[in-house]
């Protein structure tokens, strides 16, 4: 039997051209970050990570009940590569696929994971990326051996690169025109709200 997979949630980021935690927005009465857990829970993933960086005390309050590991990274401050060395760190003798999701999508469903899951099993990679305007981006799929590097990234690009770097024959691709909509900016968060992706309040009790 194939091994069950891993998840990381990254929550670590500040949010700072949004001006508030993202991770914290609503929808349906719900975090997006225990959303993307929740939904991460039911691909079946074996190890869930939460890595919580800024605002961490609320953003693990947000998932606490939930089984999952809840892991702090206090170097945030340098972007995305932080957390995902803190992730291969603790997967280290994770021999099985690695589901790595974010917390601003607010029209992720569990489909689009388990698409994904699905394709990076079929792929000789081994991994399965979303595209965002034909650049791989998250959710994503790594194999272990791509998790792997993660040693060597630094700033904010996370696995792009190296996903690039592999033979583009070999790496799975999804297809999901919603997961583009992003809540990056103010004007990302009104739009969302006009479009009923977000709660009208637009942020959690602790944001």
């Amino acid at each position: 039997m194939r091994p069950a997979h891993a998840a990381v949630v990254l929550a670590a980021g500040g949010s700072v051209r949004l001006g508030q935690p993202k991770q914290l927005l609503m929808r349906h009465g719900e975090t997006l970050v225990r959303r993307t857990t929740r939904l991460v829970l039911e691909s079946g993933a074996s190890r869930v990570l939460v890595i919580g960086g800024a605002r961490v005390d609320d953003i693990h309050a947000a998932v606490e009940d939930l089984p999952v590991e809840l892991l702090v990274n206090t170097e945030w401050q340098e972007g995305l590569a932080s957390s995902l060395r803190i992730a291969a760190c603790a997967l280290a003798r994770h021999d099985a696929p690695t589901l790595i999701v974010g917390c601003d999508q607010p029209l992720l469903a569990a489909s689009d994971l388990l698409a994904l899951l699905s394709s990076a099993a079929s792929a000789t990679s081994g991994c399965a990326v979303t595209r965002h305007q034909d650049r791989p981006g998250i959710p994503v799929v790594l194999s272990p051996s791509v998790l792997r590097t993660a040693h060597s990234l630094r700033g904010d690009r996370g696995f792009r690169d190296i996903l690039n770097a592999l033979p583009q024959d070999g790496l799975a691709w999804h297809d999901a025109p919603g997961l583009a909509h992003d809540l990056d900016t103010p004007a990302n968060v009104a739009h969302a709200i006009a479009q009923g992706w977000l709660d009208p309040s637009a942020s959690g009790s602790n944001a």
